[in-house]
C-alpha cells in the first residue's frame, strides 16, 4: 500500500464545504478499497490537504475528481508521499489535527537520499525549540516538496523552529 497527497482549493471556504468534501472523498475512498489517513484543513477553509492510503493509483484520481466535482476550484494529486517521523498506525489511531502545516518547495538538487539525511541531521535540533513539537513530514516521492506538520503555540514559534534546523517555509497554514 501507498499514501497519496490531494489537495483541494473548496470553490466555496466554509466549514460546512471542507467537511462535506472531506467525507465525499472518504466514501469513495471506501468503495475502492483505498482509505483517507488525514486530512488537514488550513483555517480559513481555503485549502485541505487529504493523504489516502492506496493499493495503487489506478481509479484513485477518477474516485476523488468525482467525489469533489465542481465543488473546488482546484485539486491537485495523486502524489506519492513518503510519511516521516511518526508510525503509520499511529496516525490512523490519533486522528489528531496538527496546529500548523509548513510546505516547503523542495530545490531540484535535493533528492529523497539528500532530503532524508538532512532530515535525519537537522530533527535533534528540534529540542532547542521546546515549545514546538514536530509531529511528522509527508514527503513527496518525487521530491518536489514536503507537508511537515507541528504543534506549536503560534506562527512565530513555527518559523523559528524552522529557523534552527535551518529549512526554509514556503507557505505555512494554521489549521483548525
Amino acid at each position: 500500500m501507498s499514501l497519496f497527497l490531494f489537495e483541494v482549493v473548496p470553490a466555496t471556504r466554509t466549514k460546512e464545504v471542507a467537511f462535506g468534501l472531506i467525507e465525499a472523498v472518504t466514501a469513495a475512498a471506501a468503495r475502492i478499497k483505498a482509505e483517507v489517513i488525514e486530512s488537514q484543513v488550513a483555517a480559513g477553509n481555503e485549502r485541505i490537504f487529504i493523504i489516502i492510503e492506496a493499493a495503487g493509483d489506478p481509479g484513485l484520481e477518477a474516485a476523488v475528481s468525482g467525489a469533489v466535482g465542481d465543488r473546488a476550484d482546484q485539486l491537485t494529486g495523486p502524489d506519492e508521499v513518503r510519511l516521516i517521523g511518526a508510525e503509520l498506525e499511529d496516525i490512523k489511531s490519533l486522528r489528531k489535527t496538527a496546529d500548523y502545516l509548513v510546505e516547503w518547495d523542495i530545490p531540484a538538487d535535493i533528492d529523497m537520499e539528500t532530503y532524508l539525511a538532512r532530515k535525519k541531521a537537522n530533527s535533534p535540533k528540534y529540542a532547542e525549540v521546546p515549545e514546538v513539537s514536530f509531529l511528522r513530514t509527508y514527503v513527496r516521492e518525487d521530491t518536489v516538496k514536503c507537508l511537515c506538520f507541528y504543534d506549536a503555540p503560534d506562527e512565530a514559534s513555527v518559523k523559528h523552529a524552522r529557523e534552527v534546523v535551518s529549512t526554509p517555509i514556503d507557505r505555512i497554514h494554521k489549521l483548525g
